[in-house]
């Protein structure tokens, strides 16, 4: 091989690494400081904790998980093994506006007494609704234990954990309305051939065509057979 082809299949081969690169999606994600204070069934109590939150591609949405770095709030007493339940928010941003709501299991071990309560991972699902850019931030934390409730608020405004580049639900302004297009163009011929060819049937393809020739070419062959036998019969009747 020349020097030559060698050259042009390099740059072939990067120039397809390049688009590769560009059409995948964009997404950037950090660790943020969260302030979080705490109104509790004892009085108020804060803490930071370092909040990061993940996305993972789920059928046509994300399957979104928030992590707590350290605990947020304590409990007077001990918290025995399944009685913290927590739950929080995560707020959108820039392309879409809203929120998602994540929860997570149960402490799976006791709690004492006046330590910090350990957040497990929170997860939930979110389905864009709009193509673009949507950041992804922490919101309240909710702590229910033993019959109370502990609502934690971020008052440091916090920045996003997450920034993902998303396509709308079914594809986005281009390749949904693609897909949605097809089908619906589809129809729209169907309704449009029946208004115009006065209830005449839709033709589909070359199966529906193949049919009608088939049918048609039935049709010619029985009016052959059909005049032929009254050929014979006429000829028979003539020499009688």
């Amino acid at each position: 091989m020349s020097n030559q082809k060698r050259t042009t299949l390099a740059l072939a081969a990067a120039l397809a690494g390049s688009v590769v690169v560009a059409g995948a999606p964009a997404a950037h994600a950090e660790v943020v400081d969260v302030n979080y204070q705490c109104v509790t069934p004892i009085g108020p109590k804060g803490a930071v904790s370092p909040i990061d939150i993940k996305s993972v591609e789920s059928g046509d949405g994300h399957k979104l998980t928030m992590s707590f770095r350290k605990g947020v709030s304590s409990s007077p007493v001990e918290l025995g093994k399944g009685a913290m339940n927590p739950s929080a928010v995560i707020e959108l941003g820039g392309a879409e506006q809203g929120k998602v709501q994540v929860t997570g299991p149960a402490n799976s071990e006791a709690i004492p007494a006046n330590t910090p309560i350990k957040i497990s991972d929170l997860s939930g699902t979110y389905t864009p609704k709009k193509s673009g850019k949507v950041t992804f931030t922490a919101g309240v934390l909710t702590i229910k234990a033993l019959g109370t409730t502990t609502t934690c608020t971020p008052k440091n405004n916090p920045g996003p954990s997450l920034e993902l580049d998303v396509q709308a639900a079914g594809g986005s302004s281009d390749g949904g309305s693609t897909d949605g297009g097809s089908s619906g163009g589809a129809a729209t011929g169907g309704s449009t051939g029946g208004a115009s060819g006065g209830g005449e049937l839709p033709r589909t393809g070359p199966l529906d065509s193949a049919a009608a020739l088939g049918t048609l070419g039935g049709t010619v062959l029985l009016s052959g057979a059909a005049g032929v036998l009254w050929l014979t019969r006429r000829g028979q009747r003539s020499a009688g």
